[in-house]
């Protein structure tokens, strides 16, 4: 309670962490030292304006080592932690009174960091709550659309529980057991996000309640043992559906969560998700880390929200490059979804959704990682890089003869692993960075070009690496050549995209967080600001869009939804700029849109004849396939902005026959 009040007292007030430990000890000093932030990051690094390039990286990233400090401190004490939470919570709730910009920056790092770490820590009702202040500022319409739709639909779904629940609490009561059952409407954050993932209106989300069963247990029956008695007595009265029961009861979630899910068919044909929990599992389930702590008292076992605390400390104490790199990999241990696993010995371990057996390696031992060159699963032999999933029995098979790689980075899932391979790898690296130095400087020398910011930006993306180090180690260590360089170098096709539209920066040459009320404008006789268009969200006219300022100046334009954008927030808040769309004066650009449906005779001409004679675009590329009464494909259509692509989308999805149509933003899903 000290450490929370006087947690913003060294950061805005002339005290500092010295006099923190004269009045009040060095425990709530050191707490109070890891809640604040840090102005000026690795100042005296610099010498006469040069510095290495890891520490130049962590200086531009000050929000990151803010989130190190912060985090290290968590070796010593986790109530930091649940500090840093309510202090964040408090900060979303007062998020009304930011400018724009900076409701931008704070909801990407509560999307991207605090609400998983709530989530890890079982903190749910703080996890919901941040996760929907967010929407509500990042898509405030949205947000509003489905809060009224919620609120309209409200008394029919209110109706129907209490239909559904009475022959339930019938059952219950008459077996004599002492519960409370109730029906929750699932938040406006998850229905959002699974109108996103499934790309589907309000009106076909139809899981948007649970049924919740709590139960005061019995010294007698095991409380196992009372969850499968209820589930027993429930699919009595209704049937379930045999591949959604979710048994979080004999293998809880890493973050303590114990419940038994299961979805069973209600009343007019409808599947319901009913939740069964004890009121001990109900308390850790809403008050997480707080509640684990009260009911451990008596305990023996190490439970699964120990052992991750416990990793978690081993990972912050092991050496790490920079502060980006730093949080990338802490995030990754906030894993919500997990895979349980098993030893040839038969010894459980609980893995990250999506992992590898390379990941498993890693998890048992970095030497075993670092020499793995196959794997058993279920006594079937296979790649090291083959995904795991739960109930596996995993073999790992090593060699002297083998050694990591960079590719493997791209087979693993876990930090754990992904911390193993490049240890190994750094060993290497500083003579493989030389050596690519050499070897690029030689070529740029061949075709009389002096290497700068600009040939970067252009080398970089073309050989997949993020980081100058990254593309001269591959480059040193023969991973990748340089044939077709100059073909690359001298491609300006990119540009050619630019002539069809125009963006504006209100402030391009300031960061947003700097003071000054003056805007200046790319279109106001302000010298030319150079921008590019990110691959990883392609936006178009009329999208939401947001800008990233890089070392050079050079601003690389992302929609606001997207992921990469959202990151680049959260560890560089400082060189997020405004973007906006000028006037549109294209013709046409491109766009793909993907379709699926029930075929018929006609289909190929009705959809032909929407696009080029109503709407008047046209189809660059038209593929579509149809096997067994179905069909799919894709269309490359010139569109000019965004609303007629709205237009168009919805115009095709009345064809009679059209099951979905969306539009493909990224050329990666193609």
């Amino acid at each position: 309670v000290v450490a929370a009040l006087l947690h913003d007292v060294v950061e805005d007030t002339d005290y500092t962490v010295e006099d923190m430990e004269y009045l009040f000890g060095e425990k709530i000093a050191r707490m109070v030292n890891g809640l604040t932030k840090i102005s000026e990051v690795f100042a005296g690094n610099a010498s006469e304006g040069k510095m290495t390039e890891n520490a130049a990286e962590e200086e531009q990233s000050k929000q990151a080592e803010n989130f190190r400090k912060m985090l290290l401190t968590l070796s010593d004490d986790v109530r930091v932690i649940l500090i840093k939470l309510a202090d964040r919570l408090h900060n979303m709730r007062t998020l009304g009174a930011m400018p724009a910009h900076k409701q931008m920056k704070i909801t990407s790092e509560t999307i991207y960091l605090f609400a998983p770490l709530a989530h890890r820590l079982g903190l749910y009702s703080v996890k919901t709550e941040l996760e929907d202040l967010s929407l509500r500022y990042r898509y405030p319409e949205e947000y509003k659309q489905i809060e009224e739709k919620l609120l309209a639909s409200d008394a029919r779904r209110r109706e129907y529980i209490d239909r559904f629940n009475a022959p339930i609490i019938e059952a219950l009561t008459a077996n004599g057991i002492d519960f409370e059952i109730s029906g929750r409407v699932k938040s406006v954050y998850s229905i959002w996000k699974k109108m996103q993932k499934k790309g589907v209106p309000f009106e076909e989300i139809y899981d948007i309640f649970a049924i919740r069963i709590v139960f005061k247990s019995t010294p007698i029956i095991p409380e196992k043992s009372q969850c499968w008695h209820i589930y027993s007595l429930i699919t009595d009265v209704y049937k379930p559906k045999p591949d959604r029961i979710r048994d979080w009861v004999n293998i809880p979630k890493a973050n303590g969560y114990e419940a038994l899910h299961c979805t069973v068919m209600g009343p007019d044909g409808e599947w319901v998700e009913v939740q069964i929990r004890s009121q001990r599992m109900e308390a850790i389930a809403e008050r997480g880390f707080a509640a684990h702590w009260k009911y451990k008292e008596g305990q023996t076992s190490e439970g699964e929200l120990d052992k991750w605390i416990k990793q978690i400390r081993e990972a912050l104490n092991s050496s790490t490059e920079n502060a980006v790199e730093f949080l990338d990999n802490f995030r990754m241990n906030l894993y919500a979804s997990e895979v349980v696993v098993f030893t040839p010995k038969g010894e459980q371990r609980i893995m990250p959704q999506g992992s590898t057996a390379l990941d498993f390696a890693y998890e048992i031992h970095s030497k075993i990682g670092n020499r793995a060159v196959g794997a058993k699963i279920n006594h079937s032999i296979v790649s090291i890089f083959t995904p795991i999933y739960s109930g596996d029995q995993i073999e790992i098979i090593t060699s002297n003869m083998v050694r990591p790689s960079p590719e493997w980075l791209d087979h693993v899932r876990t930090a754990k692993a992904k911390t193993g391979i490049k240890t190994f790898l750094k060993k290497d690296k500083q003579n493989n960075i030389e050596r690519g130095i050499a070897i690029f400087d030689e070529k740029m020398r061949e075709f009389g070009i002096q290497p700068s910011a600009r040939v970067f930006r252009k080398v970089l993306p073309a050989y997949e690496s993020k980081t100058k180090d990254e593309f001269y180690s591959k480059l040193g260590a023969g991973i990748i050549h340089l044939n077709g360089v100059e073909r690359i170098l001298r491609d300006n096709a990119a540009n050619k995209i630019f002539k069809y539209w125009s963006l504006q920066f209100p402030n391009p040459f300031r960061s947003l967080g700097s003071s000054g009320r003056k805007k200046a404008s790319a279109s106001e006789g302000k010298p030319q600001v150079e921008y590019s268009i990110a691959e990883c969200c392609n936006p178009i006219p009329g999208d939401q869009v947001v800008g990233y300022k890089d070392d050079a100046g050079h601003i690389i334009v992302h929609k606001k939804s997207c992921p990469v954008a959202v990151k680049q927030a959260t560890q560089h808040g400082e060189k997020i700029v405004e973007a906006k769309w000028s006037r549109v004066n294209a013709k046409a650009y491109l766009t793909h849109i993907e379709l699926r449906g029930i075929d018929r005779l006609g289909m190929t001409l009705d959809i032909a004849r929407i696009i080029s004679e109503e709407k008047n675009a046209n189809i660059r590329e038209l593929h579509l396939q149809s096997h067994d009464g179905i069909f799919e494909g894709m269309i490359s259509v010139y569109i000019q902005n965004s609303q007629e692509l709205k237009d168009l989308v919805s115009r095709i999805g009345r064809i009679r026959g059209i099951e979905k149509v969306r539009r493909i933003e990224n050329a990666r899903e193609l």
